[in-house]
């Protein structure tokens, strides 16, 4: 793989948010991903339950372009490393997971390090905007968005199609504007698709469990995601 070259003009310029350099932070975007189709996990701990450890489903493995393989999860309102899951009070993390074999481990798998390498390699893409489309994934999670209207003051819950990445390294969750559908199914890279971190609405990504107590009108679930949308107002 090319190595990236660092901008010696950016290097001091830090970016408000992280912290990080902008070389940092280019070195550290997404140039190539790979759906986990073997159900490992990602273990994370938090403050109300210290003896506990939860899991969470991985959607995808990320190649970063300073040669880093990370594991990524819908978590809250973003798509994030799993080793960049660090919120005491909502989680942080602890490893991942083979259920399979009951096996922790803190490493990408070799096979996943292997494929995405390997990809990147023979679909080397020469891009000219940061919002051209690298590559697309359909969503194998059972990830959902929830939207939240301010005036009718409704919560709605829309299924993930899938998750594209942008030659900027940004990945979007992509869900269906019902009025654009032309033929079903929707898949992705269809046209009616439009990504939900960008719209007014959108609140919180949620797995398929959380999603459908949700449907079911769990007092439980309804009463934590009302909490979580009006703190995230």
């Amino acid at each position: 793989m090319k190595t990236p070259v660092k901008s010696h003009n950016t290097d001091n310029v830090v970016d408000f948010f992280s912290g990080k350099s902008f070389s940092e932070l280019h070195d550290e975007r997404f140039i190539r991903l790979s759906p986990e189709l073997d159900g490992l996990e990602m273990l994370y701990s938090n403050e109300s339950n210290p003896d506990k450890l939860f899991s969470l489903k991985i959607l995808c493995w990320g190649l970063r372009a300073n040669g880093d393989v990370v594991g990524l999860v819908p978590w809250l309102n973003d798509i994030v490393a799993c080793t960049d899951v660090f919120d005491p009070l909502n989680g942080q993390w602890e490893g991942y997971y083979d259920a399979g074999i009951d096996e922790v481990f803190f490493d990408a798998p070799m096979h996943k390090i292997i494929e995405l390498e390997t990809a990147a390699e023979y679909y080397e893409l020469e891009c000219e905007n940061d919002d051209d489309v690298v590559q697309e994934l359909p969503d194998t999670i059972g990830t959902h968005a929830v939207l939240a209207n301010e005036t009718t003051h409704q919560l709605t819950l829309v299924e993930v199609v899938s998750w594209r990445l942008l030659h900027d390294g940004n990945i979007y969750g992509m869900l269906t504007d019902a009025e654009k559908v032309i033929s079903t199914p929707v898949l992705p890279g269809d046209e009616c698709l439009y990504p939900a971190q960008l719209h007014d609405e959108f609140r919180y990504f949620f797995q398929h469990q959380i999603a459908n107590k949700i449907k079911a009108e769990d007092p439980e679930a309804l009463a934590a995601i009302s909490m979580l949308v009006e703190e995230g107002h």
